[in-house]
Order: structure tokens, then sequence, then C-alpha cells
């Protein structure tokens, strides 16, 4: 049985998070004498001198409209990779406690782990890029806190089964983590509409692939009200600083033209997949549900560095497992795609 109360370390359980005045009256102050900021104003505009809001309220109630749940299931971080981190720290015991993530994956589970000094195993995926179950089964014990699951998985950009994923929640009694970056460029539907049916469950996902807003490193957490409520008391205090926020909402207003661009990206995903199969030098165009191609090539590193000198850069996957001889080609505008196109055509025309 899933009990959060006995997955939180020690500390974080004994922990008094810091707390800000403004954490501490309700309604609209007039005066604002209790955070040291330089009353004055900045030499940028009179708004940036003030702390933000340090729990992102109103972004929070517009992304729960957008998502179809309360604010209270949502955290914020700065970026993805906070978020990454945070989990590690509240429920993983340094040294003592371990985590499982199904390589190939994402390289910062593993980065994390290592910083907070977690014990990591690994349930390789199968050669279909599914999971292990039998494996994955093998691995946990008493000590396993969190499994990291991928999907769309990067870097092979395909969606983990959903039945293989809800076998997981249903077996383990530690937090499952669903790793959803991509999910809007994908078919299948997210977990966070299974929020409710599953207590251990976090699903991340992010502002910088589908919203395009990568240099504003939003990244979120959706979870219980439990689980967040412990990510809440271990965040710094002002994680997503005022000019994010406020243009975070603004781009939450424009849906539509996002859908529009998942459209088109996936559009040309398709067309550069039936391209790319037509090249003598590529041997396979792996299925994708993500806004990339993991597309297998002969001398993979030689075309990586062919690419540089053409000044077109993408990401050689080819030392990593099952991704042999593989570049990760993420999907450019159509000026960028021909581009890429043309070069990949210089190189087996040498």
């Amino acid at each position: 049985m899933f009990q959060l109360e006995k997955l939180i370390r020690a500390n974080i359980q004994r922990l008094t998070p810091y707390s800000s005045a403004r954490d501490e009256y309700s309604g609209e102050a007039k005066v604002f004498l209790d955070a040291n900021e330089n009353s004055l104003g900045s030499p940028l505009t009179k708004w940036y001198h003030r702390y933000p809001d340090p729990h992102q309220r109103k972004l929070k109630e517009k992304l729960g409209v957008i998502k179809g749940i309360s604010a209270n299931h949502i955290f914020l971080g700065n970026g993805s990779d906070e978020c990454i981190d945070l989990l590690f720290r509240c429920f993983c015991e340094p040294g003592k406690d371990n985590v499982i993530i199904c390589p190939p994956t994402y390289g910062m589970y593993a980065v994390s782990a290592n910083i907070n000094d977690v014990a990591i195993k690994k349930a390789p995926l199968l050669d279909d890029f599914q999971l292990d179950l039998v494996h994955l089964e093998t691995l946990v014990d008493d000590h396993t806190k969190l499994i990291w699951l991928c999907s769309p998985n990067n870097p092979t950009g395909n969606c983990l089964y959903r039945e293989d994923i809800e076998m997981v929640l249903n077996n383990f009694n530690g937090i499952v983590v669903i790793d959803e970056a991509y999910i809007n460029f994908a078919k299948q539907n997210s977990f966070i509409r299974n929020l409710a049916d599953y207590p251990n469950l976090v699903v991340l996902q992010t502002l910088s692939k589908a919203w395009g807003l990568a240099g504003l490193r939003v990244g979120m957490a959706f979870a219980s009200p439990a689980i967040i409520a412990v990510l809440d008391k271990v965040k710094p205090p002002y994680n997503i600083n005022q000019a994010t926020q406020e243009l975070v909402l603004q781009a939450l207003e424009e849906v539509e033209q996002v859908n529009d661009m998942i459209r088109l990206l996936v559009d040309m995903r398709d067309a550069l997949a039936e391209v790319f199969l037509l090249m003598p030098t590529v041997e396979k165009v792996y299925p994708s549900d993500a806004n990339f191609l993991l597309v297998k090539v002969k001398d993979a590193r030689k075309i990586y560095e062919f690419l540089l000198t053409k000044g077109i850069v993408l990401r050689d996957r080819s030392n990593v497992a099952l991704c042999e001889d593989c570049l990760r080609i993420t999907i450019g505008t159509e000026k960028e795609n021909t581009l890429l196109v043309d070069a990949m055509r210089d190189w087996y025309a040498l």
C-alpha cells in the first residue's frame, strides 16, 4: 500500500520551510515594508523592485484551467530539472535509497541522482524501446523510492505502452514519475487525467517544447496535493521570477496558436522522416511521438562532424545503448530542415 509519509525523508518531515510575511496575510495589501526591497523602484520598471508571488497563484490558476485540474495539484519549477532535483531531495535518503531508470532515457535523472548521492538501478528498455516489466520488478527493494519513466521517451521518441505504465503504478509502493515533456506531440493522452486514480503518480511537463518558451525555464509537476505540499516545502521561495510569470501568463492566452504550431511540427516531422528513408546513408527512422526523430545512419559520428562544418548541430546518440549509430534530430523550421537535407545529400554524394 502506498503511504506517502513513509517515503518522505525524515529531515524534510521535520523541516520548517522559509516563510515570508506575505505568506501570513490574505487579501490585498497596500504598503509593503516587510522584505527589504528598494521601495523607490528599479532602472527597468516600477514593478520589478518587488519580489514575485512565491506561490505563482495566477499562473497556476490559468494552467489549471488549461489542464483541467485544480491549482493545488500543480508545482512550478525553474525548468523541469528543478522538479527532478526536488523529487530526489524530498524522497531519497542520500547513501541509502535508490531509484530505477530505464535507459536509454533523459540524462538528468542519473545526473540528479549522482548529485544527491542516490543509487541508480537500470532496467534497460527492450529492443522495441518498451519497458522490460520483468526486469524492472526484480530491481525493486525496500529502499527504492522513485521509478522514472519518460513517455514520449527521449531520445527514442516513442510513447511507452500505457498498460505497462499502469502496471507499474498499480504494483509499486513508491513514487512513479512520468516525464511527459513531449506529450503535446503525441496521440497518447496525458496521465494528468489519472492523478485521482494513483496517489503515487507525479507527471512532469514543460513549457519549453510545444509552448516554445525554453528561454523562460518553466517546468511543471502535477501530483496529489500532498506531494505538491512536500515540494513546496523545500523549493526556494521565489523560484519563478516576476518577468517569467508575466510572460507565461501572456503566452497561455494563445492556446490555438500553440496547437497550430504543434500540427505544423508533426507534419514536418512526418515529411522529414519520409525524406530520410530515401537516403542511402539512412538505415532506419524510428517512429516518433515527439518533435524529433531518432535516425540510424552509417557512420553516425562522421556525419555528425561533417554537419558541424556546415553549421548544423544535431545530437549524436551513437554511444548510447540501443541507439548505436543514431542521430537525434530536432524538427526545425522549413528552411532549417531544407538546409539539413541538402547537407545530408552533400555527405552521401562525396
